[in-house]
């Protein structure tokens, strides 16, 4: 493999000057660490048009793969961007199919990934798994090294509800989708779960988790908030306690190692600092700690739970309870004090 291996004869092509900005980054993700994104596929064209989605409404909802840029186009503005990146001593640790659309409409997707491969860097595709019931759209990503999959919902009402499907797609054939490329697929699979307010969940995470269980190479099952202003203006992020209740169902069925937030807050999660309330807020941004591992972190900094009083007071900090259970999450930013659920 080339790794981070250039030469002049490589150089961007005049016609290919439009293609240059569909190669972003590298961006910072909690998951995949630096990431050079791979926007291909035009802008809002998607089997889907999530109420939450920070892009705007789908203008063309489809679900018909086609082709949009020529892989080898693609490869090569890569290249010629990490050449510049490489230059600023900047780190890439995952290229990464992310674009305005969904990902596995490019009828070339598969042939983009295996190219890309030559470079030595882990290829990332973050899907919302709603074309893995065709064969093809399956093979075409099982070169890739890890696969984001969006299960916001599995009940009918509530899917079409949040995600807005194109009218041909079905749930029910969606998962088998999801089932047969777990079974096929070689590297790291994750599930992204998005939550939002004014949606009566019921026991819809019971329903999820009880699918995710069943796929036993789910890496990862991480639970998302909206972070950026979303399609329709009605749509907050779920309230803390939602978002604190699916985690603590997730978890009993997945492993609580399994279980991770995505609520939009920097920084290394778990990353001990010597600052104890840094070091808090780094970990209840990721998951909630229950009042005896909090106690237990501020036992090994030589700190006392002033700490977590402080924190509360600021609003930095929110106690929930679960099953009897105190547990201490990160508040969420911008929170409305006069939004309810």
């Amino acid at each position: 493999m080339e790794k981070y291996s250039f030469s002049h004869k490589d150089s961007k092509p005049a016609d290919l000057k439009a293609l240059e900005s569909l190669i972003f980054g590298p961006v910072p993700s909690r998951r995949l660490g630096r990431s050079l994104g791979i926007n291909n596929i035009p802008a809002k064209t998607c089997s889907y048009s999530c109420v939450y989605c920070q892009l705007g409404k789908t203008t063309n909802m489809t679900t018909k793969r086609q082709l949009f840029y020529k892989p080898e186009d693609i490869y090569k503005e890569v290249k010629n961007k990490l050449e510049r990146t490489i230059s600023r001593k900047e780190r890439v640790d995952y290229l990464t199919f992310v674009p305005d659309g969904e990902p596995t409409l490019d009828v070339n997707l598969r042939k983009a990934i295996s190219l890309l491969k030559h470079i030595g860097i882990p290829v990332a595709v973050l899907t919302n798994a709603s074309l893995l019931w065709h064969n093809d759209v399956r093979e075409s990503l099982l070169e890739a090294d890890y696969v984001s999959v969006k299960i916001d919902a599995v009940s009918q009402n509530l899917w079409k509800s949040i995600n807005r499907p194109h009218k041909s797609l079905k749930i029910s054939e969606i998962w088998e989708g999801i089932r047969e490329f777990t079974k096929m697929f070689k590297g790291t699979i994750v599930s992204e779960t998005m939550l939002i307010g004014d949606i009566k969940y019921g026991s819809e995470f019971e329903k999820i988790v009880k699918c995710l269980g069943e796929l036993n190479k789910i890496e990862k099952a991480y639970i998302a908030i909206p972070t950026r202003p979303p399609t329709e203006k009605w749509v907050k992020p779920a309230r803390e306690e939602v978002i604190n209740r699916a985690f603590q169902v997730f978890s009993a069925k997945l492993g609580v190692d399994r279980v991770e937030y995505l609520i939009g807050y920097e920084g290394n999660a778990f990353a001990f600092t010597g600052n104890v309330e840094k070091d808090l807020l780094s970990i209840t941004a990721v998951h909630p700690m229950r009042k005896e591992a909090v106690a237990e972190s501020l036992k090994k900094a030589n700190a006392d739970w002033k700490v977590v009083e402080k924190l509360l007071k600021e609003s930095k900090l929110i106690e929930l309870e679960y099953e009897g259970n105190k547990y201490y999450m990160r508040k969420l930013a911008h929170r409305r004090r006069t939004y309810t659920q």
